[in-house]
Parts: structure tokens; C-alpha cells; sequence
């Protein structure tokens, strides 16, 4: 397992989504307008990240920022979070409330009988991280690209 070193407010975020996903957690990344920083990433997903183009994962991400705009203005209700099935897991992305910038979090989790609450993982991490401020992407070398 790697995981970068942080800010407390990442790291309380990063206890949330592992107690949330435990030994299904995969990956955590944080995401602004136009860096990223990986939070943390299980070794035998690291060995598959090697194939891909990781930039290119996360500007696909970085449209979730419109979208979120179109939904606000288009629906009755506020967009909270997206979730996308793969054949080998799932993917959770939610953005976090700032009037001034843009930043998001995704992650993701192995496939699980019966699924995962969502609902849950989105309401735990939104508390948690009402106690701080808007964390800031720290772009680093992740060694992936």
C-alpha cells in the first residue's frame, strides 16, 4: 500500500473512505481544475495503473465539474455524487463544496455482493470534512504516468 503524506483534513478523509471500504478500498485521489494527488493506492492496484495513463483518468474526472454545474441548474435537486460500475469495481466521485475553486475526490472499490451504500459513504465523508477546510491538491510525482 502506498500512500502520500498530508494534510489532516486528507487524512481524516482518507480514514473515512477506508473504514467505509476496508479491504475493498482500491484508490483514493483528490483532483482540482488542473492537478491531482493520489491519497492512497493498494499495491495490486498499482501494478495495473502502470498500463494506463493516469493523467488522462483524472481529466476525464475534471468534466464531473460541469456536469455538476448543468445538474444544479437543470434539476430541482443538488447533484451530491457519481458512481460508475467497471467489470472489476466500482467508482465513487464527489466534489466538495467552495465558492472559490474546484476540487473533487473519487476512489475505488472492489466489487461486493449486494453493492456498497453510496448514500452512506457520501454522508460520512461530507460530515467529516464539514469539520475542515476545502483540502488543497499538492501535486506530486506519483510515478504512474
Amino acid at each position: 500500500m502506498r500512500r502520500e503524506q498530508g494534510s489532516e483534513a486528507k487524512e481524516a478523509l482518507v480514514s473515512a473512505f477506508a473504514e467505509f471500504g476496508g479491504e475493498n478500498l482500491r484508490d483514493i485521489w483528490l483532483f482540482g481544475q488542473s492537478d491531482y494527488e493520489m491519497l492512497y493506492l493498494r499495491d495490486d492496484v498499482s501494478d495495473k495503473l502502470e498500463e494506463i495513463n493516469v493523467s488522462k483518468f483524472v481529466d476525464n474526472e475534471r468534466f464531473g465539474f460541469v456536469t455538476r454545474d448543468t445538474y444544479d441548474q437543470l434539476y430541482y435537486a443538488s447533484y451530491q455524487y457519481t458512481v460508475r460500475g467497471f467489470d472489476d469495481f466500482e467508482q465513487f466521485r464527489m466534489f466538495f463544496a467552495d465558492d472559490e475553486r474546484n476540487v473533487g475526490m473519487f476512489t475505488s472499490l472492489d466489487l461486493q455482493p449486494g453493492g456498497h451504500d453510496y448514500e452512506s459513504l457520501f454522508r460520512h465523508v461530507t460530515d467529516i470534512a464539514s469539520g475542515y477546510d476545502v483540502p488543497t491538491v499538492e501535486p506530486g510525482e506519483v510515478g504512474l504516468e
